[in-house]
């Protein structure tokens, strides 16, 4: 097997260990891993860990995928790509991101902007207050928003019945509407409703983002997280190297967490995505007094601004760095962020999986290997599932598959 010409990358040796066993009697197995996010470094630790040689290849100058972060001039840590909390139900994912790294408390909240008022979200009993000019009581304020949801919408299918069905339109066109249109570039009637089911609805002064039982940011950014857990000596990290399908046949097994579209050189074209550009600036002191302000009106042309230093508040700093956000269709030689999966992606999708399926040596994982919007400790636990499901097929000489998590699903 020959040796791949790659560049010197950081800390980490360019030239990958050769390694000739090709069957599971024979370890250690020579393993392939095509992304070093979260997925690819989880799956490449499983295997070194189990003894085997791991190769991670990685496209970009840096590990952590959309989760790398690295201070500012002004000290401040930036989430490069955008901001990333981390909140889990799964105590095993809490468990195992703590192995590589401290982890701070951290309490997600967000303002929206309607007009020239700041609003308390997700939607609570504080905003519909305060948008409605009321001082109602948790059930006096549920039997209001019943009131103006569209009962009439028995079995919502859209972005738009969804929210006309859960809390009616004067919130909906307020809070949703013109947010979503930039988001996501097009009508909200023409969206799904599970979009709109993630977001909770709550009657009580409860601001805190996320429920989950878990939540924190790690002291010192997501990307030393992510190069804890590649080091080790059984894996080798080629930065700013690209890996082809025809490259990865000479391993035992690959795993692939890159566009799944691209493994097939687009064979039925690209897969939809939405892109984010952002729009950076330094201000001296608090710009916002908050991490993140949603800007709900459709006239304003960015999504919202992020501001830096909230998402580690046990740090002091005396200038700020805010991202002004905005959504846009995603390029050719874009960031991929958000899977569109409209009528058109869902079909393309499965012509991709098929394709997938009919291939043997590789396992596709990851937000843009099934092309599924994950967050990061769903992403951990689909890593850790599909380590443990292909370490044992190997061992039990059973076909391998191409999905452990159903991207069709």
């Amino acid at each position: 097997m020959d040796e791949l010409n790659t560049q010197p990358s950081g800390r980490w040796t360019s030239r990958r260990r050769i390694v000739n066993t090709r069957s599971i009697e024979r370890v250690p197995l020579s393993i392939a891993v095509v992304g070093a996010g979260f997925s690819g470094a989880v799956v490449a630790r499983e295997f070194a860990e189990a003894g085997h040689h791991v190769d991670v290849f990685e496209s970009r100058d840096h590990v952590a995928g959309n989760c790398h972060t690295k201070r500012h001039d002004t000290g401040v840590m930036v989430h490069v790509y955008g901001p990333h909390i981390f909140h889990t139900q799964h105590e095993e994912v809490w468990h195992y991101v703590q192995r590589f790294g401290t982890f701070k408390p951290y309490r997600h909240r967000v303002r929206a902007m309607v007009g020239d008022k700041a609003y308390q979200m997700p939607m609570n009993l504080g905003l519909i207050n305060s948008f409605f000019g009321t001082s109602m009581d948790p059930a006096q304020a549920e039997q209001f928003v019943t009131s103006r949801a569209d009962t009439s919408i028995t079995n919502p299918t859209s972005f738009e019945e969804q929210a006309l069905r859960l809390v009616g339109r004067e919130l909906y066109e307020a809070f949703f509407a013109g947010y979503t249109r930039k988001q996501w570039g097009v009508d909200p009637k023409e969206l799904p409703a599970s979009i709109l089911a993630r977001l909770p609805l709550r009657f009580t002064d409860d601001d805190s983002y996320f429920n989950h039982p878990f939540q924190g940011i790690p002291e010192y950014g997501y990307t030393p997280i992510v190069e804890a857990i590649l080091d080790h000596p059984n894996i080798t990290v080629h930065l700013s190297t690209r890996c082809s399908r025809a490259q990865l046949k000479s391993y035992d097994h690959a795993f692939w967490s890159g566009p799944i579209d691209a493994y097939f050189d687009f064979e039925h074209g690209r897969l939809a995505y939405r892109t984010l550009d952002f729009e950076p600036e330094v201000v001296t002191g608090d710009f916002q007094g908050c991490p993140v302000v949603n800007y709900c009106d459709a006239d304003v042309p960015f999504t919202r601004i992020t501001e830096h230093k909230h998402f580690a508040p046990w740090e002091t700093h005396s200038s700020s760095v805010i991202y002004r956000e905005f959504s846009r269709l995603c390029g050719d030689t874009d960031t991929p962020y958000y899977p569109v999966r409209l009528v058109k992606e869902k079909a393309q999708l499965l012509e991709y999986v098929q394709l997938a399926r009919a291939e043997t040596g590789v396992t596709f994982l990851g937000r843009l290997g099934t092309y599924r919007y994950l967050d990061m400790d769903v992403t951990i636990h689909e890593a850790l599932k599909t380590a443990r499901a292909v370490q044992a097929a190997l061992a039990a000489t059973s076909p391998v598959p191409a999905f452990v998590v159903d991207p069709l699903g």
